[in-house]
């Protein structure tokens, strides 16, 4: 059905199509008949969940949509980007689609309602499923460190997990939390206020896929010692954009998709070793398929996330690598996705 009307939602601009697609899912009337399998279920925060397959954050920005993504059959979902206030984000156009590279390009800025709001969602409709809230700062910020406590503050006990996310290209300066010592800062911040505020919420945090690997074992070892639950590998890059074909490659902005498949891939194989199973990588970058997710969780990923590849393959895509994950572990003899792990 989706291949029959992609050309049709393609002549919208992306990111109205975006807002097309977000409207359709409150309706929730969700038109796929979700197939669960036995050898995909998996447990996250000693949840079980009926695959490892989630749907990065990005996608339901606002935390307006979640339980209907649960009914498309995501085993988790991530919302947000939230920031302690709302804000418009970057000027129009900010999302590009790169067809033939099967890829898109945003420099969307953290555009969402805040975090005042994004509470009010969830605590109206409360998740059916596992859900994650990826929190970063405001733009105009004078203290980006202490703006994720106040999210972290506002969106206590309201999910699972909370992401600390570092790494969007989009915002200016983000990444410089990437320094060692602004990386530690940060986490042990974090976890101060953990305590402050009686919190159990489990913290990830989301890396770039640009990191030079000579940084690799520095950024690991702070992770660690500050006791980091998961780590998300990767977001958009705001490189790799040598071999790409399409025209919009020239945008400025965060790459997605397929042309950053490798690069998170071997970026996940590092820290796998680093952490020793002692920190669980959510693997980003690239997943469209079964034999994409696979590459993921034989690199060390214990779960994954995907966005551009739903843009292109539609809302049966849950469905399409899970059939296409089960044949691959049956061809295998595998009996659970958990004997893939990190066995490249």
């Amino acid at each position: 059905m989706f291949e029959k009307i992609r050309s049709l939602i393609f002549k919208f601009d992306p990111e109205k199509a975006h807002d097309l697609a977000i409207h359709a899912l409150k309706t929730n009337i969700v038109p796929v008949k979700v197939k669960n399998y036995e050898c995909l279920k998996v447990k996250f925060l000693e949840k079980e969940i009926p695959n490892p397959i989630g749907i990065a954050a990005g996608f339901d920005k606002n935390a307006e949509v979640y339980n209907s993504l649960f009914k498309l059959g995501f085993g988790f979902v991530e919302v947000g980007t939230i920031t302690p206030e709302p804000q418009y984000g970057n000027l129009k156009p900010r999302v590009f689609r790169l067809e033939e590279d099967e890829a898109l390009i945003n420099r969307l800025g953290f555009n969402n309602i805040g975090s005042d709001k994004a509470s009010e969602n969830i605590q109206k409709n409360l998740p059916t499923g596992l859900l994650g809230i990826n929190i970063g700062p405001n733009k105009d910020t004078k203290n980006r460190l202490d703006d994720y406590l106040k999210c972290l503050r506002r969106l206590n006990n309201l999910s699972d997990y909370i992401t600390i996310n570092i790494s969007s290209p989009n915002t200016e300066n983000l990444r410089s939390f990437h320094n060692p010592k602004e990386l530690d800062e940060l986490l042990k911040a974090i976890n101060e206020e953990k305590i402050k505020i009686n919190s159990s919420v489990q913290i990830a945090v989301k890396i770039a896929p640009d990191l030079k690997f000579s940084d690799l074992d520095v950024i690991g070892n702070i992770l660690l010692k500050n006791h980091i639950k998961f780590v998300i590998i990767s977001n958009t890059s705001d490189g790799t954009r040598d071999n790409l074909k399409n025209i919009n490659k020239f945008e400025k902005g965060g790459l997605s998709g397929k042309p950053i498949e490798e690069k998170s891939n071997l970026l996940i194989k590092e820290f796998y070793k680093i952490f020793n199973n002692k920190i669980k990588i959510i693997g980003v970058g690239g997943v469209d398929s079964g034999k994409s997710a696979y590459d993921k969780f034989i690199s060390g990923a214990s779960y994954i996330q995907l966005y551009t590849g739903m843009v292109y393959q539609g809302p049966n895509i849950v469905n399409k690598i899970s059939s296409e994950l089960n044949d691959i572990l049956i061809s295998n003899g595998n009996k659970n996705i958990q004997e893939l792990i990190g066995s490249v």
